[in-house]
């Protein structure tokens, strides 16, 4: 396994946007971060599966990739240069010794080559395995499991890259700040259309994956599949070590799951604005919507539509800066499940009336699965249309022509 990675062959115009999109100051866009935290609580009894006391365990993957591009003889190349996953795992000693096993039978099986002090080499891959009878974090936290539990550390490393204390933190930090609740689901006005919003001009828009799921950005469900961090079939965290096989897939077999792991990234950079985009960009033009575009999309497609972004999916901010204009009136949702980042709820605290444009729910085959949107109040309306359409209409009725396609 040889690093920088080389993920893709870029065609011309693949690298002049590769160049135009990390060029953008707003945030560093050559970084690819995931992070989550599993845990059994009482107040997450469904996904979590806790029936008592004694279920504490826990499952945390934290992964941060660097990309870069670099010219070869036949043209360009997308790189992954610097790699960095963290899998944190707590369970039953019985339990933590099977999932041990199957780690030291993944390193076996990819060839890795052991060193000191827990350290394995595979190439141009480090990693570490560090087990804890006590983790240290949890004693810096005076924070306790239930008996018997105990816990292993996975680190994997491209060779050399040492990521900074801040980084090695954060999903600690993260688990400091507690679990989040989910919010009670109100009784929204529904609307046909959004032809209401006119009479609530102008406003601002916050964008949810729906829009990129439209465009081939894969939805957010695909690294919960690649990272094995829930089960979709029934939407259960995965916190047992039988069915947790992120490990041995990229221990096993590294050259196999980094297409995989790169896949997310390479899908972002080959999508093309819709005209559901646009058509926000046109509404923008008009003066109907205002302010950036306030987003946890990390594709850059609002920014390649020619639209500003506020970029709101950061770990180290909980609750981060939300610029809310004083002039705007409404807060249009588009297809965003929960307000994670308190952005709706900071609307209505300033009297702006939301809309949210979501279908609630989805298409498997041929069956819809409902899929409410979270935290929508009584005083809010809810337009349960696909977004692109829906705003068609809109510009339409407010007279708003959309820009062509670049």
């Amino acid at each position: 396994m040889h690093f920088p990675y080389e993920a893709q062959e870029l065609s011309p115009t693949l690298a002049k946007r590769w160049e135009q999109y990390v060029s953008r100051r707003d945030r560093p866009r050559d970084l690819e971060e995931g992070l989550w935290r599993r845990t059994q609580d009482p107040r997450n009894t469904a996904e979590s599966g806790w029936t008592g006391p004694e279920d504490g365990r826990r499952r945390i993957l934290h992964y941060r990739y660097r990309y870069d591009t670099k010219r070869t003889g036949g043209g360009t190349v997308l790189t992954v240069p610097e790699l960095y996953v963290f899998h944190s795992a707590s369970y039953p000693e019985a339990e933590l010794a099977h999932h041990f096993d199957r780690v030291r039978k993944a390193l076996a099986d990819g060839g890795w080559q052991p060193g000191q002090r827990g350290l394995w080499r595979r190439g141009d891959l480090e990693c570490t395995v560090m087990p804890h009878r006590v983790h240290p974090q949890d004693e810096l936290a005076a924070r306790t499991l239930p008996a018997g539990y105990e816990s292993l550390d996975v680190t994997i490393t491209s060779a050399g890259h040492i990521p900074a204390l801040h980084d090695q933190n954060m999903p600690w930090k993260v688990m400091a700040a507690g679990m989040r609740i989910k919010e009670e689901r109100g009784n929204p006005t529904l609307i046909p259309d959004l032809s209401m919003i006119a009479d609530f001009l102008p406003f601002q828009v916050e964008v949810g994956c729906g829009m990129s799921v439209e465009a081939g950005v894969p939805p957010l469900h695909r690294l919960h599949e690649v990272y094995r961090v829930t089960d979709m079939s029934d939407h259960r965290f995965v916190l047992s070590p039988g069915e947790d096989t992120f490990l041995p897939e990229i221990l096993g077999a590294p050259e196999s799951k980094m297409p995989e792991l790169t896949e997310m990234t390479r899908a972002c950079l080959q999508a093309e604005p819709t005209i559901g985009h646009r058509t926000l960009r046109g509404l923008a033009d008009a003066g109907h919507l205002v302010g950036p575009v306030i987003t946890n999309n990390f594709d850059g497609l609002m920014a390649r539509a020619g639209l500003d972004e506020h970029y709101v999916r950061r770990y180290h901010e909980q609750i981060p800066d939300v610029p809310f204009l004083p002039g705007a009136k409404s807060l249009l949702v588009i297809g965003s499940h929960a307000d994670r980042r308190r952005v709706q709820a900071r609307a209505r605290e300033r009297g702006m009336k939301v809309f949210f444009l979501d279908p609630e729910g989805f298409e498997q085959g041929s069956v819809f699965h409902p899929y409410l949107v979270e935290g929508a109040r009584d005083e809010d309306f809810m337009c349960r249309r696909e977004a692109t359409p829906a705003l068609l209409e809109l510009a339409a009725h407010l007279d708003v022509k959309v820009p062509p396609a670049a």
